[in-house]
């Protein structure tokens, strides 16, 4: 550059960043975020750190679990499906089902967003999802942080990631070590892909040429990008009453990548199986379509998304119709997969086949 052409002083905004668009974005959001108070908790942004009072909320000797976890490419699909306003929810839930499968009751998340150029509309959507998925899982927001970071990202990206710690008494603590032979599992319903999968999902939709604005060609009676961006279920509540209705309930599986076959392994003792009926689980047209049109074996399908469960509970016999009773009464589609057997192979054996 010429020393003509040199500007004679720079500022941050020149490089790309707006302090004034973040502040924008502080004072759109303020409000929502305030909303997500709850005992422990008065979801004030604004500070360097946000403070939870566990004494406050209840809890006499309590552990502190910490989760940590993204969406994945499904930002892609609310890029290019221009759907900014539930992504959010996927975010928190993604979290916080990671926190209530150890028995721990989600107290407080923040959020990162980075973006290239922070378009303060589209973050203010993304950011009232966050706020949405906190309400339904009673956590408060307690904080987050906006990286405006030009030549980083692409025009219009922006990347998420959340943090969410909660809390149970340490005698509450799961899985349990006396899950057994004879013990129920559960499922309860996905609402749909959730947020795994969608690199593969991509790549179907790209090779079918289908696009996002194009009605969903498994009859949801949507666009494609809608149908698709239906959020991550939060289970937070529905479990978290079914902790307090009994003590039943021995360890619980949240399935997300990997699906049924290789997350329920992860709460089972070496010594135990889950012996599973896929024949009982009421598979959504989405995954039937995915498997047809991708023709994805049903390993494949199997190792890849949730296919119709989002979340395993394994249960105490004698207090299964208890625990099925109080989630249906919650809200959850409850079905009866199959029962813990003694291991001799396979941490997972399935009977009959997915409905697809």
């Amino acid at each position: 550059m010429s020393d003509a052409a040199r500007p004679t002083s720079f500022t941050y905004a020149d490089a790309g960043v707006d302090i004034d668009r973040g502040d924008a974005l502080v004072r759109a959001i303020a409000p929502l975020v305030r909303t997500t108070a709850r005992p422990g908790a008065d979801a004030a942004i604004g500070g360097f750190g946000g403070v939870f009072d566990l004494k406050a909320a209840g809890f006499a000797d309590p552990l502190l679990v910490a989760a940590t976890d993204g969406v994945g490419t499904k930002l892609r699909v609310a890029l290019e499906a221009d759907i900014h306003d539930t992504v959010g929810i996927d975010l928190v839930a993604m979290c916080v089902n990671d926190l209530v499968v150890q028995g721990a009751e989600p107290l407080l998340f923040l959020d990162y967003y980075a973006t290239g150029r922070l378009e303060v509309e589209v973050a203010a959507k993304v950011v009232a999802g966050i706020v949405e998925g906190c309400r339904i899982a009673g956590a408060a927001l307690v904080g987050g942080e906006t990286a405006e970071m030009p030549g980083h990202y692409g025009e219009g990206d922006y990347d998420l990631a959340g943090f969410a710690v909660g809390a149970v008494e340490r005698d509450r603590l799961l899985p349990r070590p006396d899950v057994a032979a004879g013990d129920v599992i559960l499922g309860l319903a996905s609402s749909g892909v959730h947020s795994n999968g969608y690199s593969l999902v991509r790549r179907i939709v790209a090779a079918e040429g289908v696009g996002y604005d194009a009605p969903a060609p498994f009859g949801s009676g949507e666009s494609l990008g809608t149908a698709l961006m239906t959020p991550t279920r939060i289970y937070v509540k529905p479990l978290l009453a079914t902790f307090r209705a009994t003590s039943g309930v021995k360890a619980l599986a949240h399935i997300t990548g990997g699906g049924l076959v290789e997350n329920v392994p992860r709460v089972l003792p070496k010594t135990m199986a889950a012996r599973i009926d896929l024949g009982r689980i009421a598979v959504p047209p989405v995954f039937s379509w995915l498997a047809r049109d991708g023709r994805i074996a049903e390993a494949e399908m199997l190792r890849t998304f949730n296919c119709g469960i989002g979340m395993v509970v394994v249960v105490a016999p004698e207090a299964a119709d208890v625990v099925f009773a109080t989630l249906d009464a919650a809200g959850e589609t409850v079905t009866r997969l199959g029962e813990i057997v003694v291991r001799d192979g396979a941490a997972v054996v399935c009977d009959g086949a997915l409905a697809l």
